[in-house]
């Protein structure tokens, strides 16, 4: 940078405009490794004072050509790291929507790359302690704490939905949580229910209220099914620094490397998708022939002492987790289900109209977060928003998006399962095992072993009634399965 660059006087900045570039400074950091430079400053305040090109490259002492060059590189950044198109003319509303002084005391920074840590870098750190620190300095130094969270999903495409679906409704579950892993030292939790409730977000949004009681916290995907030795090997490279020339080969010998890991050092790590490594067609939680050896991954976490922590997110809970979970107080499994009340956030959001009516669209929709999201812009797009217009015909919305989702779910289904949901499917009223048995052409061995499947799938509903068992479907899967499953003897 040139002498006269950097002496330019920046113009006089308001609070707002203040907030918004060190935002801004953040979110080019996230992406560049380079904070903002007095160039890009003057144009992101002249941008934000609606300035034309000419008067920001006077400000900035450049020429307009140079200015509108780097302006298109900048908005270039914030359109890749927000995910969404940012130009000259919506950049102040873009980054007002962001701005995190509206969200900061919800989300303690950790996600808006203000203080601790970055946006989503590959590798994160909280501020290290200097080394040579004097006795004056406070005891309780926050330690280094290293992050890889490169496989998450970025925190800024999940913001406001985040925000209210996790932050508003989910205080319960993320206080459980904490208690489970802070003070009980739960080795092992897994966060379970179907597609779109909210696992991920949940998890996502633990992090900051926990990750200062860890030396390391690492998110692996398992969406892409990688073998148990290949996520071995990517959290010890991490773990211990090392080149993947110099690991363990051998699967046993990396797994015992990473409890050894576990045991000197507090660690959390969070695997998403488990369901990719477990088989479809089967009893739930049975695994995909070549996935079977994370089983010995999840019972030596579960049931060997160490300081550290795994969270796995996944539609159902593996056939291990569930026995360790009725056998082991360090095991947990905590399944999700629906907002509530606390959906009708999603519904102001998407701009939905007659917010008496909202109740009953949550009920049919069971509170998930993601069929909410569909339906509600369906309502926009049709019916202007009005609730009331779509409820008068009585009908259920599925649409190719939702219907998709849940043909993922249900194709993992064994014949067993398809069998029993029909028959539920067909009722009208919750339904009793005795009833159900008088049905379908199945022991009651079977159907018990079908019962359990569908419940850890969370794809029935159980209520309690006159002091016996009954069962029932939300209106969503009904009509879903009726349509696909129980025509034609499918």
């Amino acid at each position: 940078m040139s002498d006269t660059i950097a002496k330019t006087r920046t113009p006089p900045r308001s609070m707002d405009a203040e907030e918004i570039l060190k935002f801004a400074d953040n979110l080019v950091f996230t992406k560049t490794g380079k904070h903002l430079d007095n160039v890009q400053e003057a144009i992101l305040l002249g941008a934000w004072q609606g300035q034309k090109y000419p008067k920001i490259a006077e400000e900035a002492h450049c020429s307009e050509g140079h200015a509108r060059d780097v302006a298109s590189e900048l908005w270039k950044i914030f359109s890749d790291v927000l995910g969404e198109a940012v130009n000259k003319s919506n950049f102040k509303s873009t980054l007002k929507r962001f701005q995190f002084s509206n969200v900061s005391s919800a989300i303690g920074n950790a996600f808006v790359g203000i203080g601790n840590i970055n946006l989503c870098g590959d590798t994160l750190h909280s501020p290290e302690v200097p080394k040579d620190r004097s006795p004056s300095t406070p005891e309780n130094t926050q330690p280094e704490i290293r992050q890889d969270l490169k496989d998450a999903p970025d925190i800024t495409s999940l913001f406001y939905d985040s925000l209210r679906d996790s932050f508003a409704s989910r205080t319960s579950e993320l206080a459980t949580l904490q208690q489970w892993i802070v003070h009980d030292r739960t080795r092992l939790v897994a966060i379970l229910g179907l597609s779109g409730i909210g696992k991920t977000n949940l998890a996502l949004h633990l992090i900051p209220q926990i990750q200062h009681q860890f030396e390391y916290v690492i998110w692996r995907s398992l969406g892409t099914s990688p073998t148990l030795h290949n996520t071995l090997k990517s959290l010890l490279k991490f773990l211990s620094n090392l080149p993947e020339t110099e690991l363990p080969t051998s699967t046993d010998e990396l797994l015992s490397l990473l409890i050894d890991k576990l045991r000197s050092h507090r660690c959390l790590i969070i695997l998403d998708d488990i369901q990719t490594i477990l088989s479809s067609r089967q009893i739930a939680g049975n695994y995909r022939p070549e996935y079977e050896n994370y089983s010995t991954l999840f019972k030596r976490i579960g049931e060997t002492c160490h300081n550290s922590c795994l969270i796995v997110n996944s539609w159902e809970p593996p056939r291990e987790i569930v026995a360790l979970n009725r056998e082991n107080a360090r095991v947990r499994t905590l399944p999700l289900d629906g907002l509530g009340a606390a959906a009708g956030e999603i519904l102001r959001e998407k701009g939905l109209l007659e917010p008496e009516k909202w109740e009953t669209l949550i009920d049919t929709y069971r509170g998930n977060p993601l069929w909410l999201k569909i339906v509600a812009a369906m309502i926009q797009e049709l019916f202007s928003g009005r609730v009331a217009e779509f409820l008068k015909y009585d009908t259920l919305f599925l649409g190719e998006e939702l219907k998709a989702r849940l043909q993922q779910q249900c194709d993992r289904l064994s014949d067993l399962e398809k069998q029993v949901m029909c028959c539920i499917a067909n009722e009208i009223e919750p339904v009793s095992i005795s009833k159900l048995l008088e049905n379908v052409q199945l022991s009651p061995d079977d159907l018990c072993k079908a019962l359990l499947s569908l419940g850890n799938r969370a794809l029935i509903e159980k209520a309690e009634q006159d002091n016996q068992a009954l069962f029932s479907l939300s209106p969503v899967v009904r009509q879903f399965v009726k349509t696909e499953y129980c025509r034609e003897g499918k």
